[in-house]
């Protein structure tokens, strides 16, 4: 391409970059037509990455085990004397109340929605003057945090019934022979409370059972002591349906930890989607019947 004369000095440099572009573009075009020997490179596609993912996976879990979840677990209950005879006695218009040990079994621990595994924590006091410059604390009381729960309320409000009557109680322990008021029922307004006695409305047998789908193994809480300490605000609106809790807060003055395995056992059949009743002794034998009467077998 030959640059036409009488053209200004800008002019000539554009038409020399037109011409080396014209020359790259042939060139580039004659090159195209040659076959490409380069060999492909192997592409890494879904499959690939799936498979690594896969092994990975595989030695992560030869290496740390299976992990333990959150949705695997049961409570246990038991009341004192005076409370079962509290509830029998002062609820006789209430079935379930009034067979109070039936109620708890086979209904409330079923209804436990959320559970919290306990924590403690040390009470510490301060130290300067034994090194120089070094300050350092040292532990003289053990703290627990109070526990809560939460539980579905059913349509006869009977779970409510239940812990409401257990705070009324323990608070609400006027005399009816005395002719005492019921600070729990009466309306005067010169009410007044007599507390009862804490050994009559703490229980010893409190549980949170900790266990996995297998329920080769599981941990036993044990909470010593345990009362209601207080209920949440249930809050009720018009708008979208949606089921209604109850949050307890339990207090108690300590709390054991046990651990147990179920020997030779390959694991279990779940009828119904019902936890078995893991506390039995009977659970080690090959066919366990919880409180419902549902039949669970062992596999073999």
């Amino acid at each position: 391409m030959a640059i036409p004369l009488g053209l200004t000095g800008a002019a000539q440099t554009r038409a020399r970059i037109e011409e080396e572009r014209a020359k790259q573009r042939r060139t580039d075009t004659g090159n195209s037509t040659s076959p490409d020997t380069t060999p492909a490179k192997p592409k890494s596609g879904p499959a690939t990455l799936t498979k690594e993912l896969q092994l990975n996976m595989e030695q992560m879990r030869a290496k740390i085990g299976n992990l333990a979840q959150t949705n695997h677990y049961q409570i246990g209950l038991t009341l004192s004397k005076a409370l079962k005879d509290h509830f029998e006695g002062s609820y006789p218009e209430e079935p379930d109340l009034k067979e109070i040990n039936k109620f708890i079994s086979q209904k409330l621990i079923y209804l436990c929605s959320e559970a919290t595994l306990p924590v403690s924590s040390y009470a510490t006091a301060e130290v300067k003057d034994n090194f120089m410059g070094i300050p350092q604390e040292f532990a003289h009381t053990r703290l627990y945090t109070d526990m809560d729960m939460t539980f579905y309320i059913d349509d006869d409000y009977t779970v409510l019934r239940f812990f409401e009557g257990w705070m009324d109680y323990i608070g609400g322990g006027n005399s009816k022979k005395l002719g005492e008021p019921a600070a729990g029922s009466d309306t005067d307004t010169h009410i007044y409370r007599r507390f009862n006695f804490p050994d009559n409305y703490k229980t010893q047998t409190l549980q949170v059972i900790k266990f996995e789908r297998d329920f080769k193994k599981k941990l036993i809480y044990n909470f010593i002591n345990a009362f209601p300490k207080g209920l949440t605000a249930i809050p009720v609106s018009y708008g979208p349906a949606d089921l209604l809790k109850v949050t307890v807060t339990f207090n108690f003055d300590r709390y054991v930890v046990s651990r147990e395995v179920v020997p030779n056992t390959k694991g279990t059949e779940s009828i119904g989607g019902v936890i078995p009743n893991i506390n039995s002794p009977d659970f080690s034998k090959k066919n366990v019947t919880n409180s419902t009467g549902i039949v669970f077998k062992k596999q073999q």
